[in-house]
């Protein structure tokens, strides 16, 4: 038996991370049993867990998805921890130590700037003298907008952009680094460089406006060094940091870098540096949000692209193809001569053969760098680029391996595959990650591309089933729902269209301004369908994958705030009616079937989908306080949720089941909420199918009725048609975008037109995720991996696979949270095989989803089965063929 996998908050070995609750979570491998009988966990002081502080002893209740002790921790220590696991047949095992380090409590420390104008970037070093090699070292640091942070010459951690993105008035995050390998005896020194960022340079819709948050970049830090007799040093920030302007010109999320290098400071992170023009720093005394310890993963080079192609365009231009839309920076080997001045401009697609970025709207997302004369490899420090191809200005030599590709996004593993035999829809499984991979960088992004590259909660909302199968999503999210907690307080427990709330500080500066401005129509808004409501979507979306009740009981408060928001917008302003009819609401945005040129807006009234995620979202509570427990609230908000379904059929249905809007969105709701008069279930799916026809098999659908169209579909016996839709490869469809030769999801159905051209500048990003939810239907479907709703985080599931004929064969492999998890079928002789893989300690239905003469289980035959029956599955491997 093999214990490994072991996450402390979902996450391996955390150093500094807020820890308000503790939840531990492991996977078993390689045992000789079916389940675990018993578990234990114990926490330790130390590796050789002899001090220990936690025994939960032998155990047969113990969940490997979530088991949060009590532990009353400390700061600025390190605790370890092991798992012990008996399996049916005695088999046993013992993980190795893992660990989770709590951060210090910042005390010592000033905010520090430097005192230039508030457009230069600063330098701040601090030299010190160290008398014995420490045997453990820490640095605690926040820097605003953003920092890197150095130690004797070198940068410390393999991050970037650090502190990140969140509202910066409600609270800080500050990293915790180990450099006790870096600190030696004798002289050392600290530096740390600033950049604007997300806080102080420009953010969201308003040009030119920048500052949202502050005007001045700063910082905190403290250097805690422990010795081996047991004594500390705390080397706090304050008014002894020497500063320097930095060889930054100009930084900036949206319009790039500026970087000089015949400005740098050669040593100025080093002790032998002279530190000539250095000044002292001076105490910053502005309010500032909480400062508290990370919750965001770190962002990293994840991989590095080679570039595709070098090309020589019409208008004599050089441009680079990476082959894929990504996110990140370039880093390039820099050979010209001094005072040469290097740009880059960076854009999705190529017009006309030509470089094009006019759909980047005012953002410049361009990287200037001017030599010094050395041959040096060279990166940006304070931003990142959406982008595929990069104009190369100012180098005279261009050579493709002179370059390379820098994908960013926060760190998460990779956990699920999907294959098929078909290379366009594997290219379109390609295109969701990669949207994914672009996006997640510390905030759940629209596109991050343009002048935008917001945390839009709708976006979030429908994309988070296919981003939990994609990648290890938990840790990432729980950031994300706790600046949308914060928000939520500042509210009344609404939930604002973007997290953090970017278009709220906007309103507030405007506001203070000019209370009369007519620029704030939508950053005042907030509650919105389907957007707002990610506030009780994603929580529970994250529960039924990962299984962790801690995380659920973390987010429980604000999945109630947002559902008596709603009820309260519904007794205040109309009318107690149990529907939610005022408001502003994007509905199903960017649908089709509005055919009033130019809105974004779908057909489907906003109302009519407000309503019925009112229903959707007081339903979620009610089951979320069911799993916790909570018996009142969940008869409370099961009431109301019958409460709402009663006024919506009396509002949007007529006495013989005619629904009132039929749209396909709407159909797809009423479909997948069960908000069906009894004895009409089967009109609206007729209906819906005639929707479809009547668009010759395609779909009309936006944000909110994509997500929905192809599972209420295969629910209802029109598998054929869901796989129809995704094997359409004509406008508009998903395999329409793979033909036009896409690499991440679109925003628009039509964002590049048959003739290559883009169809529009204003909102047109090619980098945009939401529409690649058809790859939680995939999984869910065409793979047949549903979990369990009683039992979260894969404890218990379902392999139910519907097989299509325009398929040979579709393959996935799922690394839950209980383990991996694969599910193959292919066309067989006069039938179909599957191969089914089920972790240790869980349990599966395989469910027949076509009637067969002929059923074997590992060459067993299985008698008298037929359509919809379940052949139950413990952990092994299984080989099922059906004809």
């Amino acid at each position: 038996m093999i214990i490994e996998c072991l996450r402390t908050n979902h996450v391996e070995n955390p150093l500094g991370y807020l820890m308000e609750r503790v939840s531990f979570s492991w996977i078993v491998t390689e045992a000789a049993g079916m389940h675990a009988v018993r578990s234990r966990v114990r926490v330790a002081l130390d590796e050789a867990m002899t001090n220990v502080i936690h025994d939960s002893g032998e155990q047969v209740d113990i969940r490997s998805v979530d088991y949060a002790p009590e532990l009353e921790l400390q700061p600025e220590t390190r605790y370890y921890w092991q798992v012990e696991v008996w399996d049916d047949k005695g088999d046993h095992g013992k993980s190795e130590t893992a660990y989770f380090e709590t951060a210090a409590q910042l005390k010592e420390s000033a905010w520090i700037r430097a005192p230039f104008e508030k457009k230069i970037h600063p330098l701040f070093r601090k030299k010190i003298s160290v008398e014995q090699k420490p045997v453990k070292a820490r640095l605690y640091i926040c820097g605003l907008g953003v920092y890197e942070a150095y130690v004797n010459g070198e940068k410390i951690g393999d991050e970037y952009l650090t502190p990140y993105c969140n509202d910066y008035n409600l609270w800080l995050q500050y990293q915790t680094y180990d450099v006790t390998d870096q600190i030696h005896e004798g002289d050392n020194c600290l530096g740390v460089m600033l950049g604007n960022g997300w806080y102080k340079g420009r953010f969201g819709f308003v040009e030119h406006m920048g500052e949202l948050y502050g005007d001045t970049c700063h910082m905190i830090c403290e250097l805690h060094l422990t010795y081996a007799d047991g004594s500390k040093c705390v080397i706090p920030s304050d008014e002894s940091w020497l500063c320097a302007p930095a060889p930054v010109l100009e930084s900036s999320i949206y319009d790039g870098e500026i970087w000089d290098s015949r400005k740098e400071i050669p040593g100025w992170s080093e002790a032998g540096c002279e530190a000539e023009g250095f000044v002292h720093a001076v105490r910053y005394e502005e309010k500032k949000g909480l400062l508290v310890p990370r919750l965001s993963l770190p962002v990293k080079i994840m991989e590095k692209i080679k570039p595709a192609e070098l090309i020589h365009t019409a208008a004599d231009e050089l441009v680079i193809d990476f082959g894929q839309e990504m996110t990140g920076w370039v880093e390039f080997l820099c050979e010209e001569p001094e005072g040469s001045e290097i740009v880059f401009q960076f854009g999705e697609i190529l017009q006309e053969g030509k470089f094009y970025n006019e759909n980047l709207r005012s953002a410049k997302e361009e990287y200037h760098y001017i030599s010094n004369g050395k041959k040096v490899w060279v990166r940006p420090h304070f931003t990142f680029y959406g982008f595929r191809y990069m104009k190369v200005t100012g180098i005279k030599d261009v050579r493709l391996e002179n370059f390379a590709g820098c994908v960013m996004y926060s760190e998460m593993e990779r956990t699920g595959r999907i294959q098929t035999s078909d290379p366009k829809v594997n290219q379109l499984v390609h295109n969701a990650l990669w949207g994914q991979k672009g996006n997640f960088l510390d905030v759940p992004t629209d596109c991050p591309q343009r002048d935008e590259r917001m945390g839009w909660t709708g976006d979030a909302q429908v994309f988070s089933a296919t981003a939990s199968y994609n990648m290890y999503t938990p840790a990432f999210y729980r950031k994300y729902l706790y600046d949308m907690k914060l928000e939520q307080d500042t509210l009344n427990g609404s939930v604002p269209h973007v997290v953090p709330d970017v278009l709220g500080q906007i309103d507030r500066i405007l506001h203070a301004k000019d209370k009369e401005s007519d620029n704030v129509a939508v950053s005042t808004a907030h509650g919105s369908c389907a957007w707002s409501d990610a506030g009780t979507v994603i929580p529970w979306t994250i529960y039924q994958a990962f299984g962790d009740k801690t995380l659920l009981e973390q987010q429980y408060g604000n999945m109630k705030s947002w559902a008596d928001y709603i009820r309260k917008v519904d007794v205040e302003k109309c009318g107690g009616s149990f529907l939610w009819t005022d408001g502003f609401h994007f509905a199903d945005w960017l649908a089709l079937d509005n055919y009033h040129k130019g809105s974004c807006f779908g057909a489907t009234d906003p109302y009519f989908v407000a309503s019925a995620y009112y229903y959707y979202s007081v339903s979620l509570t009610a089951k979320a306080a069911k799993a916790l427990e909570k018996k009142e609230d969940a008869a409370y908000y099961e009431d109301l949720a019958l409460h709402i379904k009663e006024a919506f059929l009396k509002e949007y249905y007529t006495a013989t089941g005619r629904l009132a809007q039929e749209t396909q969105t709407a159909l797809a709701i009423v479909l997948w909420l069960d908000l069906i008069p009894e004895g009409a279930k089967q009109r609206q799916i007729d209906r819906l199918m005639e929707k479809l026809e009547e668009e010759k098999m395609h779909l009309t659908t936006g944000f909110v009725g994509t997500p929905l169209l192809c599972p209420v579909l295969t629910q209802n016996g029109h598998a054929d048609a869901a796989y129809t839709l995704l094997l359409n490869e004509d406008f508009p469809s998903w395999l329409y975008e793979v033909n036009m030769g896409a690499t991440t999801i679109w925003e628009r159905w039509n964002s590049v037109l048959p003739d290559g051209s883009i169809s529009d500048t204003g909102m047109n990003s090619l980098n945009h995720y939401a529409y690649g939810s058809v790859v939680e239907w995939m999984y869910r479907y065409m793979c047949g991996l549903n979990g369990c709703e009683e039992a979260p985080g894969y404890e218990r599931f379902m392999i139910c696979p519907y097989v299509d004929e325009r398929f040979e064969w579709v393959r996935m492999s799922y690394d839950s949270a209980k383990g991996k998890i694969r599910s193959e079928w292919r066309k067989k002789d006069n039938g179909y095989f599957y191969k089914v893989e089920i972790p240790f300690d869980t349990e599966a239905d395989f469910v027949l989803n076509q009637d067969a003469e002929t059923v074997t289980v590992n060459e067993v035959e299985r008698p008298n089965l037929k359509k919809g029956d379940r052949i139950h599955l413990a952990k092994g491997v299984y080989e099922i063929y059906m004809a």
